[in-house]
């Protein structure tokens, strides 16, 4: 190790022994000052290999307390949470072993703010602002928008962006990285280290985290870079599909049928994560499991379920009081859920990189193999899981590509900007660019937005084109109006407002999740259904709330939530076209089952299955296999 504090190398060697090979090759480079896209497998310490130097640095005294200093940003509120608290117990175990030791420990303070963050913890943070700042895309950009927000952002030394491939593609990857350019404007220059685990090309995900230094008139790009683990997470896959379904093959009676396929293996394992695609079909397996073991084995977990549901539901798994969870993208990124023996994967996800994810969650500790069991659910289904457990294995993930120049995100940013302060227009727009995702922003497109937030178009009497902006043409000045800012914490971000209408307990009000407009629009009082593994009864329906009291349990349907339509990436789609005109030319071929068996996962009836099906199509065709 580097020249870490004799302390912290001998609290790390007794807790962690040696550092795993991305540690090793990232913490020169982080004392070194260099700004960092780092890639390793899950179970590599990569949070560990981020925070530890500076820890060391607040700790030696070489980096001043007092003031945020570190700001660590990802995608997930519940996953900052698990970070402060992975960030508390070394910090308690080293402040042991200082005053062990009669050495003096400084004063390092973790906190976390997010939409979740109550008013007066917010205004506490403000007055005392916590030495490391855990948030989000989102809450940054709030933050920046007020003048009490920007107060405590004048002296960030290094900003941490985990999980970046959950937002790189998006706008709220633009979202996201703008306010990180901003924030030079208040700091300076910082250090930037990404973290990811599964990310394809790393050099446009290493340009869109670096951006672009303004000297002068010239834009240079920030140097960075890219550390990949030599460490390859080693996978055990098999596609599984029940004997009695194959044998009865009746689509009503699969999910039957797979439900009691899975109990023995959850029994088997302490802990099983099952992966679903949609939240309907989580909530349907979880009582199906339920049902068939008679007591409660599996809790659902996704985003249409209140915070306070998926948090307890988290605690159980990982305090050994759960034996399995079944859960939609939700649990896909890193929360801290314990150790877990298995992955579950019912039906295909879209993606390799999604697959890549969820498999990981099991055996996250180093060296261990992560063991997943995929479940296909009909005929075009073996195809897909085949391809992608082939696929999973030669890590071929999808090429990330970035978004360039969004509008309405554009929008967000200039109200956000010429709230706190006013700027000169010139100014204003060649800020903006140093950002990659807006750095080939045409002049022309500017404008066009800027005249719109002026009211250009307010005429039309659309109230969200009213003006928001105040432009003054002779000094070439843009600044907000009265009342932009509150528009923009009341609407502003770029996740989607679907609608939905909140489910409430009638004795509490307390929040149990969220229901489709259009389940609740079909939905009368009386009416029984499950969610969370309990059954509600509708009490009352209001203008935005449904109103439910416990149910009798029976056969009662869980809700339906529309948009939940599965999208196979491109890529994916075209690993199985590749696929198919491979078995075209070998389906005839005597070894090809075996072929399906060694390079693909498939068990022995999963591999007739696929055969039956590519004969099939040909038969029926009368042609080659589709490619």
């Amino acid at each position: 190790m580097i020249s870490f504090h004799p302390i912290i190398q001998q609290w790390f060697g007794e807790k962690y022994g040696e550092p795993t090979d991305i540690q090793q090759q990232s913490w020169p480079k982080i004392a070194d000052r260099e700004n960092l896209l780092i890639t390793a497998p899950t179970g590599s310490g990569k949070t560990l290999t981020a925070f530890l130097w500076t820890l060391n640095r607040f700790i030696t005294g070489d980096l001043e307390t007092g003031k945020t200093r570190v700001l660590y940003i990802s995608p997930l509120k519940a996953l900052n949470n698990d970070i402060r608290k992975n960030l508390l117990t070394p910090l308690a175990e080293l402040k042991t072993q200082f005053e062990d030791a009669g050495e003096g420990f400084a004063d390092i303070k973790v906190d976390t703010r997010s939409g979740d963050t109550d008013p007066d913890h917010r205004r506490r943070m403000l007055r005392h602002p916590p030495e490391i700042l855990i948030t989000t895309p989102e809450s940054i950009n709030l933050l920046l928008s007020s003048q009490g927000g920007r107060s405590i952002l004048y002296d960030i030394d290094t900003v941490i962006l985990d999980e970046i491939h959950g937002v790189v593609d998006s706008k709220r990857g633009v979202y996201l990285m703008s306010a990180v350019e901003r924030l030079v404007t208040l700091s300076g220059e910082f250090q930037r280290i990404a973290l990811s685990a599964t990310i394809n090309p790393l050099e446009t995900v290493a340009q869109f985290v670096a951006g672009y230094q303004l000297k002068g008139d010239v834009y240079q790009k920030r140097e960075i870079s890219i550390l990949t683990s030599g460490a390859k997470k080693k996978y055990d896959i098999r596609i599984h599909y029940p004997e009695v379904a194959a044998n009865r093959g009746e689509d009503e009676k699969v999910w039957d049928y797979l439900a009691e396929d899975l109990l023995p293996q959850i029994h088997e394992n302490n802990s099983t994560l099952v992966f679903v695609n949609s939240r309907a079909l989580c909530e349907k397996l979880t009582f199906k499991l339920n049902a068939a073991a008679g007591r409660t084995v599996a809790y659902a977990h996704h985003g249409s379920l209140s915070r306070e549901i998926r948090t307890d539901v988290e605690t159980r798994l990982k305090e050994g009081q759960l034996e399995a969870i079944v859960a939609t993208s939700s649990l896909e990124m890193g929360i801290d859920i314990g150790a877990l023996d298995e992955v579950i994967l019912i039906q295909s996800p879209g993606s390799i990189a999604s697959s890549i994810q969820r498999i990981g969650r099991a055996g996250h500790q180093v060296g261990v193999p992560s063991r997943c069991t995929i479940y296909p659910t009909h005929p075009r289904d073996f195809l897909e899981a085949a391809v992608l457990a082939e696929a999973v294995e030669a890590r071929a993930l999808e090429p990330i590509r970035t978004v360039s120049n969004p509008l309405d995100v554009l929008g967000q940013i200039i109200i956000s900007m010429t709230g706190t302060e006013s700027w000169d227009l010139d100014d204003l727009y060649a800020d903006l660019r140093r950002s990659t995702a807006f750095h080939n922003l045409g002049r022309r497109e500017y404008d066009l937005v800027v005249n719109m937030l002026a009211g250009r178009y307010a005429d039309h009497h659309i109230q969200e084109l009213k003006p928001r902006v105040r432009v003054d043409r002779t000094n070439n000045k843009i600044e907000a109006r009265k009342g932009a800012l509150l528009s923009l914490y009341l609407s502003g971000g770029v996740i989607p407002d679907r609608g939905y209408f909140q489910l409430r307990h009638e004795n509490d009000n307390a929040r149990i999740g969220e229901l489709d407009e259009e389940f609740v629009w079909e939905a009368r009082v009386g009416q029984v259904f499950s969610l969370g593994t309990q059954v509600w009864q509708v009490r009352k329906i209001t203008h935005n709330d449904v109103i439910v009291g416990p149910g009798k349990s029976g056969s009662s349907a869980p809700p339906f939530w529309r948009a939940e339509s599965l999208n196979r990436s491109f890529h994916y789609a075209d690993r199985i076209n590749q696929f198919l005109e491979s078995a075209n030319r070998r389906l005839d071929e005597p070894d090809f089952g075996d072929y399906l068996i060694k390079h693909h996962a498939a068990e022995e009836r999963v591999a007739e299955e696929i055969i039956a099906l590519l004969k099939r199509q040909k038969g029926h065709s009368g042609c080659d296999l589709p490619h």
